[in-house]
C-alpha cells in the first residue's frame, strides 16, 4: 500500500514502554501467550504467499459482492500459487457486502476457503483497512482508471466513520458475526484486523476504532490470532497499541534487504512468531530474490504484494501513473500475467526453489 515503504524501525525504548503501560484486564487476559503464539507458528509452518484479489475484482466489494463473485478466476489464481508452493493468501473484506447481504456474504467467504483449502492455501483475513479511496458504494464498481495504480481500492469503513453515528454499532455487529461465525476454522490463519491503521492522514483519528476492532475481537475470541499490521515508523501510539495487543507479530515493509532486516532485528525482541503481511516493490529493490530467502532464512512469513495483474493496476508504481495505460517499463507488484505466465521466470525459479516445488 502507498507510504508503506517508510521505514519501520522499532526502537527498544518503544518495546520496553510496551511491557509497563497499564491496559485493561481483558486486554491482559486475552492476548495469546508467547507460548501459544509460539505454538501457533509450529503448528502453521512457514506462511509464503501473496495479498490476493483476484484479476477481475478491482476492489474488495466488487470480490465479495454477489454477482461479480469470480469463483472460476479464484480457483484458476489460486492453482497457479500452489503450483509455485504458496500456502497462504491474506485477503481483504469488506463491511459493506455484508451489510447489503450478511448471510450470502459469509456463504461466499466458506466458498472462497474451500477453493484455496482445496490448494493448500490458508487465509489471512484483513477486516478493516485505511488506504486508497474515502468513499464506497454497493453494487457496480468503477472501471480502473489506465495506468492508476489501486484507483477503484477502498477504505473500510473511510470518512463514513467521522459522519455517521450508528455506524460503529454496524461494525461491532459485523466483525462479531463474520469471527463467530469462523472462530475455529482451521482454513484460516491469522485475523488482520486493520490495514494501515492511520493511513491517508487519519493518524490517531484511527484509534478509537483499532481499541474497539481488538475488543470485538477480544470478546469472540477466536482459535486464530489476531494482529494488525506495524507500517509507519511515525505513528508511535498506533504502533505501541498494535504490538500490545496482537498475538502474532505482523508488518509491512518495502524497502531494501538491509533496511528490511534492520526491522526484522528489532522486532525480535518482541519474542513472537512473525510475519511480513506486505513486501515486495520491484522499483525499491524489495524483490522475491533478495527478501523471501531472508524472510525464510529469520523465520518470517512472507507475503508479498499480488499474485496476478489485472483491475487493481497494482503492477503500475504508486506514485507513478502512466495515463496512456501501456506497459510499464517495470512491474512494481505481481508475480503472472493474466494468461498464468510469469512475469519474471527466474522470480518463480526462486520462489519455488524456497517452497520446495
Amino acid at each position: 500500500m502507498k507510504d508503506c515503504h517508510l521505514l519501520l524501525i522499532v526502537c527498544l525504548s518503544v518495546f520496553f514502554a510496551c511491557q509497563t503501560r497499564q491496559t485493561t484486564k481483558q486486554e491482559i487476559a486475552s492476548k495469546w501467550t508467547v507460548e501459544k503464539a509460539l505454538q501457533w507458528s509450529t503448528a502453521n509452518g512457514w506462511l509464503r504467499g501473496s495479498n490476493f484479489n483476484p484479476s477481475t475484482a478491482i476492489n474488495q466489494l466488487e470480490t465479495w459482492q454477489a454477482e461479480s463473485f469470480d469463483t472460476t478466476t479464484i480457483d484458476r489464481e489460486l492453482g497457479w500459487a500452489q503450483n509455485i508452493g504458496m500456502n497462504v493468501m491474506r485477503v481483504y473484506l469488506h463491511h459493506l457486502a455484508w451489510q447489503v447481504d450478511p448471510s450470502g456474504f459469509k456463504k461466499r467467504m466458506d466458498t472462497y476457503l474451500n477453493i484455496a483449502n482445496k490448494h493448500g492455501i490458508k487465509t489471512v483475513f484483513c477486516i478493516f483497512d485505511d488506504c486508497w479511496n474515502p468513499t464506497y458504494h454497493a453494487g457496480k464498481q468503477p472501471d480502473p482508471k489506465p495506468g492508476v495504480h489501486n484507483s477503484g481500492w477502498v477504505r473500510d469503513p473511510g470518512d463514513l466513520i467521522f459522519t455517521d453515528t450508528t455506524l460503529v454499532k454496524t461494525l461491532e455487529n459485523y466483525v462479531k458475526d463474520i469471527l463467530t461465525t469462523f472462530k475455529d476454522d482451521p482454513r484460516i490463519a491469522i485475523w488482520d484486523l486493520y490495514n494501515e491503521p492511520g493511513n491517508s492522514g487519519y493518524g490517531n483519528r484511527s484509534m478509537p476504532l483499532l481499541r474497539k476492532v481488538f475488543h470485538w475481537g477480544r470478546e469472540v475470541n477466536p482459535s486464530q490470532p489476531l494482529s494488525s499490521g506495524v507500517w509507519n515508523k511515525s505513528l508511535t501510539e498506533l504502533n505501541q497499541f498494535q504490538f500490545e495487543n496482537s498475538d502474532v507479530i505482523t508488518y509491512h515493509n518495502y524497502e531494501n534487504p538491509e533496511k528490511h532486516l534492520a526491522v526484522i532485528d528489532s522486532l525480535k525482541v518482541l519474542g513472537r512468531p512473525m510475519v511480513c503481511t506486505e513486501y515486495m516493490a520491484r522499483r525499491n529493490n524489495s524483490l522475491f530474490t533478495n527478501i523471501m530467502p531472508m524472510l525464510k532464512a529469520n523465520h518470517v512469513g512472507a507475503i508479498n504484494w499480488g499474485l496476478v495483474a489485472g483491475k487493481s493496476n497494482t503492477k503500475y508504481a504508486w506514485d507513478e501513473p502512466i495515463a496512456d495505460g501501456s506497459e510499464p517499463k517495470l512491474w512494481f507488484h505481481e508475480i503472472f500475467h493474466p494468461d498464468g505466465t510469469p512475469y519474471k521466470q527466474e522470480e518463480v525459479d526462486m520462489i519455488k526453489s524456497l517452497t520446495g516445488k
